[in-house]
């Protein structure tokens, strides 16, 4: 059974808005008067949660609320969530950058962070230095940081800087050299921020593969902050969903990103803009309604893969004459691309026109959709696009007997496929 090395215990986290520091001098001395006398911190007893969407009424906000999980040597931990809902804060303690208000943190082995661009690096210091001055602060012996200083700068490829303070390095070489010193100076925990969208996608991808080797080869713990969920679901055995300063789940990646992505998506099946100077789009074109309509007995039953779709479309062209055709690209709602689809491009006079597109039963897969509209001109150049305008829910048909597992795969078309002999 593998070692729990790291262990969050009821930890919370209370700031007060619009000051420097903890509060006042008034506030200071009575949690003082308290600790003295014994008692709790009388400040724990108040503040709001931590909605940035709503005007509050308290000074306090907990940034983090009651926290509790454990991470096992090896794993591999995804932390998902909206803007605001905890996650650097929660890695910033972790990382002893900051300190709980309550709780305890309990941690086995050194650990390298990566919470924003240039963590850890002196500006006025070069690459090589720095390299140095990481290692150090890791905990590594010198001979130990030249050992793997090579393959570091070969990693983060910045060879021809590496005697060149950092300050001029470009935010991309910055993250480079910094993913580089962490993951190669051999840490027992690697702590990794949104930091990789900085780099380009062939620097991610080679990140995520030296962080997937670190788990899986070496045996390392990783805890990974992204708002990509493909790289979330490829690289993390477990994840952790947080809104608010609190954990809402915590479990298989797969079933936690859905479950994360189903609370975000809108959930009517309708867009609609009566108003042309309201309607996305710009002076060439603009989008009236899009809508998905599911050919239901009731329509309160739920869309399933057996239900036939129709997408309708209404748009405003404001060139007469002009050379239009649409096309739809269907992703999954973590951004996967599915399948795309045009109609035929048409002159159309300056006014209101309507499309539509059948999609039959036994297509699409148990699943979460999202639709991206493109207004094409002379089939060459996109006069408007609308991403992500609508998205939608396919479930599973539910059957009296047999499998009801996730079918493989983004679509499960019904094809002529039988035994003949």
């Amino acid at each position: 059974m593998s070692e729990v090395v790291i262990r969050v215990e009821d930890v919370s986290k209370q700031y007060r808005l619009g000051d420097i520091g903890t509060g006042s001098i008034s506030h200071d001395i009575n949690r003082w008067w308290h600790r003295i006398l014994g008692k709790e911190d009388p400040y724990l007893k108040i503040g709001e949660e931590n909605d940035r969407t709503k005007k509050g009424d308290s000074q306090y906000v907990w940034a983090l609320r009651d926290i509790n999980f454990e991470v096992k040597q090896g794993e591999v931990l995804g932390i998902i969530g909206k803007n605001g809902a905890g996650k650097s804060t929660l890695l910033k303690i972790l990382s002893r950058t900051t300190t709980p208000t309550v709780g305890n943190i309990k941690l086995k082995g050194r650990i390298a962070s990566l919470l924003e661009v240039g963590t850890g690096f002196h500006p006025e210091l070069s690459g090589r230095d720095n390299i140095f001055l990481n290692g150090a602060i890791l905990g590594m012996k010198k001979i130990e940081i030249k050992r793997k200083f090579d393959e570091i700068v070969e990693f983060a490829g910045v060879e021809r800087y590496i005697d060149t303070p950092v300050k001029r390095y470009s935010s991309g070489m910055y993250i480079r050299l910094a993913f580089g010193v962490a993951a190669h100076l051999e840490p027992e925990i690697l702590i990794v921020d949104e930091v990789l969208a900085v780099g380009d996608a062939e620097f991610q991808k080679k990140c995520l593969g030296k962080m997937k080797d670190v788990s899986d080869k070496d045996g390392r713990t990783v805890l990974f902050v992204s708002h990509n969920m493909i790289a979330v679901k490829s690289l993390c055995s477990k994840a952790m969903y947080m809104r608010n300063g609190s954990v809402i789940e915590m479990g298989e990646t797969t079933q936690v990103i859905n479950n994360y992505l189903s609370n975000q998506q809108d959930k009517s099946l309708l867009k609609f803009f009566n108003d042309p100077g309201e309607a996305p789009g710009n002076e060439k074109a603009r989008l009236r309604k899009i809508e998905v309509c599911p050919q239901l007995n009731d329509p309160a039953d739920p869309i399933t893969v057996k239900t036939p779709l129709t997408i309708e479309i209404e748009f405003w062209n404001f060139e007469d004459g002009k050379l239009i055709n649409l096309t739809m690209f269907f992703n999954t709602f973590s951004g996967e691309s599915i399948f795309a689809n045009g109609t035929p491009a048409v002159n159309l006079s300056a006014g209101l026109h309507k499309a539509s597109c059948y999609i039959p039963a036994d297509l699409l897969n148990d699943e979460v959709y999202s639709i991206t509209l493109m207004i094409v001109g002379d089939t060459s150049y996109s006069i408007c696009t609308f991403d992500n305008i609508l998205s939608f829910e396919v479930g599973e048909e539910r059957i009296a007997s047999g499998w009801h597992g996730k079918w493989p795969g983004f679509v499960r078309p019904k094809l002529d496929f039988k035994i003949l002999s």
